[in-house]
């Protein structure tokens, strides 16, 4: 999520009484079976901004390398997006830089598989007005897209008896930004998604913006009077919707995500709702309100409850 955050605000925002606060009021009390069977561990690393200016690239090989050197190593990392520093109002030039960093340094610092999905600041030229630019064929999420060597800007995939669905949050709003949203396409495509799985398998759901979290309280949103605004770039608009279709599909269990550069977690209706904070902390300039730079790791187990654990790393060189 960008460092000048408000640029971005977009006034079709969602509003939402202050009891929305009290979210996880409903969440679901779990007995954890005392012998369930851990089947993944993930290495959540998000909103990592890379850019070739020091400290980024040292920090994003410093949070690989803790990552990987964790006494009980993860394996796989799930990067829920904003790779880049920011490809939404840069020139050409500037963007192959970031790129450029971002790959090799997972191809030198890095062992384990990646799964990608795209963030806003991966998108490229849509803050920026120029028509050559919306003209280019790399305009918009293509570029991400080749660069993550992703199948598609949404997609999913089973691994180790769960289903993971990664979701594309993020969406234009003329004349310049972005909105948190799944088109009629996704949203038609994640209904049908999620009815071809067995009610048996667990469910993981990735996205770049929360598609509910309460660190959206604390960064950006405002109150006037009675009511509390929070703008539809930094939580999903169509939540209500994603809400209904997940309470359909009771094997959907966690959802994963980034872009506050905050760390919350609720349960609501059976779901756990997990914001996990920044790789880059505030943008490569320490921390972000309370919290350092940091990633998380995640357990799966086969009975559909996970864990997790923060991990503030040494970043600085």
């Amino acid at each position: 999520m960008s460092f000048s955050r408000k640029k971005f605000l977009q006034t079709g925002s969602l509003a939402a009484l202050g009891a929305a606060v009290t979210l996880n009021a409903s969440a679901e009390t779990r007995i954890v079976a005392p012998n369930r069977k851990r089947v993944l561990r993930v290495a959540h690393l998000t909103d990592i901004h890379v850019q070739p200016q020091s400290p980024a690239p040292h920090g994003f090989a410093a949070a690989l390398h803790a990552a990987q050197n964790l006494a009980d190593k993860p394996d796989i990392i799930f990067s829920t997006g904003d790779c880049i520093m920011d490809a939404s109002s840069k020139h050409r030039d500037v963007v192959v830089k970031e790129w450029e960093v971002w790959n090799s340094t997972l191809k030198n610092e890095n062992s384990l598989e990646v799964v990608h999905c795209i963030g806003n600041h991966d998108v490229w030229g849509w803050t920026m007005p120029h028509a050559t630019i919306k003209a280019d064929k790399h305009y918009g999420k293509l570029w991400a897209i080749e660069e993550l060597k992703l199948k598609n800007r949404y997609y999913s995939f089973d691994k180790n008896g769960w289903h993971f669905i990664v979701l594309d949050s993020i969406h234009p709003v003329e004349p310049f930004g972005y909105t948190a949203l799944l088109d009629g396409e996704q949203f038609e495509w994640l209904k049908e998604d999620l009815s071809k799985v067995p009610a048996s398998t667990y469910v993981c759901v990735l996205s770049h913006i929360p598609i509910v979290g309460v660190s959206v309280f604390f960064d950006g949103a405002k109150v006037h009077g009675s009511t509390w605004h929070v703008s539809g770039s930094d939580m999903h608009r169509d939540a209500h919707e994603i809400k209904n279709l997940f309470w359909q599909h009771k094997n959907v269990k966690l959802c994963l995500s980034g872009h506050i550069h905050l760390i919350d977690q609720l349960e609501y209706l059976g779901v756990k709702y997990l914001c996990n904070g920044a790789v880059s902390g505030a943008w490569w300039g320490g921390d972000n309100q309370e919290f350092p730079p940091a990633f998380a790791t995640i357990n799966l187990y086969d009975d559909g409850t996970s864990d997790h654990e923060i991990h503030y790393y040494e970043w600085k060189v």
